[in-house]
């Protein structure tokens, strides 16, 4: 093998470190010149990066799961079973494969839907009744996306078990959990309300179509202040029969948001992309900073996934809308946010907070709802 001279081993290694540099400031999206800056692909991009990092740091391809946390650290790895996570987890990698098409997604789902079944006893049954919606909600869109039988059949069996929480207590509404049957809250009922209309638009069962709109009218006659739209979290929490009206968080708002979408498609009633856009408007009043437009950080653990939530419905009202400018720029204001200032400086694993650095470790829900906020801003970059 011919030996370089001195010189040429200097430029060679110059020009290998310059290509280094250039692929970590692609993978990154340090450079505005790869990563698009103004082009039409930025967010669709940035979006591909935090997909591929999710499936790097998270997924256990032994078990057919997300693991916890990045980097993963013993039992936390896998204890709890972060079941509606999880669901989320589903949801995520089916707006990879409606975004891109690439099969990949559509057989890490095939290998989540049996580690979540080998995980839980063989069945999706769970004694949360806001867990199985969210689950029930992913697999329904699953089987949209890729027609396999069996993400519906899981949907309709969840949402079979969904109805049984549904009691008197507080005049209504379906319980939080089996335990605790007089306790009800917005993650248990306006999540119902999207389930049930998606349902019926399968089925075009009446009777699925009346259980949207029961479960609707008991969520805003309860748990919505009919002055400004804000959505509170629950009631009876403490067997008191009070409104945690200081309870104020983001996914309430947004699954409520969903719920107005989701009938408004169905029975064109105005009423209910009124109260949707309601809602969405107090975003400014309780939950946005005045001075950067910012959606505040609701810690870690379950509150990692809160903004997620609150984004993917914002989403779908936008799609519903895309007159909304100012929703759609509120999204794009937190996903610059989040990737200029949220995200790690040598990977693409992201903070709690959109516009602080990422603690050392970074837990899944936190890494959810990042992908969350940059597939929707890829959904606005490409209408």
């Amino acid at each position: 093998m011919k030996r370089m001279k001195p010189s040429a081993l200097l430029i060679t290694a110059a020009a290998i470190l310059v290509i280094a540099g250039l692929v970590v400031a692609w993978r990154l999206g340090a450079g505005t010149a790869l990563t698009g800056g103004g082009s039409a692909s930025v967010w669709n991009e940035r979006a591909d990066l935090a997909q591929q990092e999710l499936e790097e740091s998270f997924w256990d391809e032994k078990r057919g799961l997300f693991n916890n946390a990045a980097p993963c650290i013993a039992q936390l790895c896998t204890d709890p079973f972060n079941y509606w996570w999880l669901a989320h987890a589903v949801d995520v990698l089916v707006d990879g494969y409606e975004r891109t098409e690439d099969t990949k997604y559509k057989e890490q789902l095939g290998k989540l839907y049996q580690g979540l079944l080998d995980r839980n006893a063989g069945v999706f049954i769970n004694d949360y009744y806001d867990d199985m919606e969210w689950m029930a909600l992913a697999w329904l869109r699953a089987y949209d996306a890729t027609e396999d039988e069996r993400y519906k059949q899981a949907a309709l069996a969840l949402w079979q078990e969904i109805q049984t929480g549904w009691n008197d207590e507080m005049g209504g509404g379906i319980a939080w959990r089996k335990e605790q049957l007089d306790y009800k809250n917005t993650p248990a009922n306006a999540p119902a309300v999207i389930l049930a209309a998606r349902i019926y638009e399968h089925t075009q069962d009446a009777a699925d179509l009346a259980w949207a709109k029961k479960l609707y009218d008991w969520q805003k006659r309860t748990l919505v202040d009919p002055a400004t739209g804000l959505v509170w979290d629950g009631i009876n929490r403490q067997g008191d029969g009070v409104v945690d009206k200081d309870w104020k968080f983001t996914y309430g708002q947004g699954v409520y948001i969903g719920a107005g979408v989701e009938l408004y498609r169905i029975t064109k009633e105005p009423s209910y992309l009124d109260d949707a856009r309601k809602t969405a408007a107090n975003l400014k009043q309780d939950f946005l900073s005045p001075a950067t437009g910012m959606l505040p950080s609701e810690g870690d653990g379950d509150g990692g996934l809160f903004k997620g939530v609150l984004v993917r419905y914002i989403g779908e009202l936008i799609e519903l809308d895309p007159s909304e400018k100012e929703l759609s720029e509120m999204l794009l204001t937190n996903a610059d946010s989040l990737w200029e200032y949220g995200k790690g400086k040598d990977d693409v694993l992201f903070s709690n907070s959109w516009a602080q650095t990422p603690d050392t470790v970074v837990q899944l829900s936190t890494q959810l709802s990042a992908v969350m906020l940059l597939e929707q801003a890829a959904r606005i970059e490409k209408q």
